[in-house]
């Protein structure tokens, strides 16, 4: 913690800034970002985690919702619960990167690591 990045950050705001728009600022981090694994290692993860998200949000979701009663009700709950989710993971992966972990969340996190 306190390491500078080639943005002029330390990396531990950095790495938090990675999570803040989820993808978005993933992807930005990713690009700008040629030196700190430990950015590189936020931002790959954010890409993969919140892009999870988003492919289950609005493509999987609207899927099962075709589905006359049952899929309502099922869209409707894994909805609220790919929402929770989301929230939880974000706060708990600022909070992660900000005090300077390289927290893995399972699969992602092992995927990030390869990719930096």
């Amino acid at each position: 913690m306190g390491e500078k990045t080639s943005t002029g950050l330390d990396e531990n705001v950095a790495g938090l800034l990675c999570y803040l728009l989820g993808v978005i600022t993933g992807i930005i981090f990713y690009i700008i970002e040629k030196e700190n694994k430990f950015v590189r290692f936020h931002a790959m993860q954010s890409i993969v985690v919140f892009g999870t998200l988003l492919i289950v949000n609005w493509v999987v979701i609207p899927i099962i919702m075709m589905i006359p009663f049952l899929g309502w009700i099922v869209g409707g709950l894994l909805g609220f619960a790919v929402f929770v989710l989301s929230v939880v993971l974000w706060v708990l992966l600022m909070y992660k990167a900000y005090k300077g972990e390289m927290y893995k969340i399972p699969f992602a996190g092992d995927f990030a690591e390869r990719y930096v």
